[in-house]
């Protein structure tokens, strides 16, 4: 005992201090400080954004979203019904829409292609896509000047029914009471209360029939029908004809109806389209559903 201390109390560090150390090769003095705890360092702060800044800063967001949208619809047509856009948004995103609203435009461009744009989803404007009722099935629109307005079987007024639809009246006048002839063949009085007239393919070029096949409509409209299959329950679909029937083939016997018959072109209308009653039965099977009967005579 060396003045009450031994030798090692010589050698420890003050209490509550603690000892650098020698830096080694390489280190810097500062890194053999003892560290400062974090309220030792003061870090400066950023000054508040003014409400300028923060509406520059909302508007520039908005502005960024917007350029976003407008890319990743820029395939989209304006003239989709809002429900349908919504329902069918996957279909706009890919690759096959973005080729086929393009093949479409450049043929605009070269060719007469019907019906006009601004009648090609005319299907999509009659009703909200949860309220279609009952499907008929087309192939391609008619291909004459002012036919084509964007539903399957239907032309514009004053342009007289062609062949087929005038059986499909012909038929209609044996099958529901009270139903007459109306002297137009556009169809938009069934459209507006749920009667989904849709075309296999939506375009076409002036007195070429078939030549927008294979495009990519088929894929776009297969979509359509899937999606009602689906998303819906006890809808009606009119199968008319061996292209209709197959393009309908998918569909879910369990959850919906399916009339079938030949198409009521004068080719095979009478080997089963005269006779088939399906208006009839369409309001039959809709009623048992609970669902309001289409009005055939509105028209």
């Amino acid at each position: 005992m060396i003045g009450q201390k031994t030798l090692l109390s010589f050698f420890a560090a003050e209490p509550g201090k603690k000892r650098s150390r020698s830096p080694e090769p390489g280190e810097t003095a500062e890194a053999c400080s003892p560290k400062r705890s974090k309220a030792d360092v003061s870090s400066p702060r950023s000054p508040p954004l003014s409400p300028e800044q923060l509406e520059r800063i909302r508007r520039n967001k908005e502005a960024a979203l917007q350029r976003l949208a407008a890319r990743t619809n820029s395939f989209v047509p304006a003239e989709i019904g809002r429900s349908w856009r919504v329902s069918l948004t996957g279909e706009f995103s890919k690759p096959y829409f973005s080729q086929l609203m393009a093949f479409v435009a450049e043929e605009r461009k070269r060719y007469t292609v019907y019906p006009p744009p601004n009648q090609v989803f005319t299907w999509t404007q009659m009703c909200d896509i949860h309220d279609v009722k009952v499907v008929i099935l087309g192939q391609d629109p008619y291909h004459g000047p002012s036919q084509a307005h964007g539903l399957c079987f239907s032309v514009q007024r004053p342009v007289p029914p062609p062949p087929s639809l005038e059986n499909i009246y012909k038929e209609l006048a044996t099958d529901i009471e009270d139903f007459s002839h109306p002297g137009h063949g556009d169809l938009t009085g069934w459209a507006r209360q749920g009667v989904l007239l849709l075309n296999a393919v939506l375009t076409v070029r002036a007195h070429q029939a078939n030549s927008h096949k294979e495009k990519g409509w088929e894929q776009f409209t297969d979509a359509v029908v899937s999606w009602l299959n689906k998303n819906l329950d006890g809808l009606v679909f009119m199968l008319w004809g061996a292209y209709a029937q197959r393009k309908g083939s998918a569909i879910d016997r369990k959850r919906h109806h399916v009339l079938q018959t030949v198409h009521p072109s004068p080719l095979s209308v009478h080997r089963g389209f005269f006779g088939c009653k399906h208006f009839s039965k369409t309001n039959e099977l809709l009623e048992k559903s609970g669902k309001k009967p289409i009005d055939w005579r509105a028209l």
